[in-house]
């Protein structure tokens, strides 16, 4: 009886402790959610409100520090126009290129910003983006060209800008992979060419949320305008024969992926 009332404790304090640190205590799959969990789950992970916040704070500095309005339509134009082309050029030539993979000290960050997200395109944390990398990369682009065009509020403006295309951006990826049938017919479209990319083809659509600029690029496809299956559509071109040169993602991997999504395993 003891046992029992031990491992019944055990059990509470478990619980107990699982409440105290939130919904983010364990994994989240998108294609075991619905839109009400994904609402719930988006707005209390920690990017999402950070960038937020974030958001937030360049508000209050562009009030103390307001741009002339020119020069602030300027920067938040940059930031609507020039932040999805620079998402874009990321993804298609940093994302989806192999130069990452072949150097040990940037194997586990392309192996954390995109190798992972193909081998299990439904797994919600694996999805966002690790504040660490988006955050800089925004600030990069949208912060320091709006210095240079209106000073402070300039700044504030075009990085606020791309905090909120960016939170936009993930929101529209997650119900990309939501088991959920958007109603509005060009989020639908959207959805339709991202899944083509996740599991047809990767070298192509690689808007995700704004598919400009692959009709721009030419790289914008249909699904049944492409004959076969991109033979390295979830392990990205890293293969046996690339493992055996570069073996890094392999080894933080626990080996070679096979040619399907990963399997997870019972319970998870």
């Amino acid at each position: 009886m003891n046992i029992v009332k031990d491992n019944d404790v055990k059990t509470a304090a478990s619980s107990a402790e699982n409440a105290k640190q939130g919904i983010w205590h364990r994994s989240h799959y998108l294609d075991r959610m619905t839109l009400r969990d994904l609402v719930i789950a988006y707005f209390q992970h920690y990017t999402i409100i950070a960038y937020l916040l974030t958001a937030a704070a360049c508000a209050v500095v562009f009030a103390y520090h307001p741009a002339a309005m020119l020069q602030t339509a300027e920067c938040l134009l940059l930031a609507i126009l020039g932040w999805p082309l620079v998402w874009y050029c990321l993804h298609r030539w940093v994302l989806h290129g192999s130069w990452m993979l072949k150097m040990p000290f940037m194997a586990s960050t392309w192996k954390r910003i995109h190798y992972d997200h193909h081998q299990d395109p439904n797994h919600l944390e694996v999805l966002f983006g690790a504040l660490r990398h988006t955050m800089l990369t925004v600030a990069l682009f949208t912060a320091l060209p709006g210095y240079f065009i209106g000073g402070i509020g300039g700044s504030a403006a075009a990085f606020g800008m791309g905090l909120i295309i960016t939170c936009y951006n993930e929101f529209i990826h997650c119900i990309q992979h939501l088991a959920f049938k958007p109603r509005n017919r060009i989020i639908a479209n959207m959805k339709a060419r991202h899944v083509a990319h996740h599991y047809f083809d990767e070298n192509g659509n690689f808007g995700i949320a704004n598919l400009i600029w692959d009709r721009i690029l030419g790289t914008l496809y249909d699904r049944k305008d492409r004959t076969a299956r991109s033979a390295t559509v979830y392990n990205l071109g890293y293969t046996e024969e690339v493992a055996a040169r570069y073996p890094w993602v392999a080894q933080l991997s626990g080996g070679i992926a096979s040619d399907g999504p990963r399997r997870r395993k019972q319970g998870e």
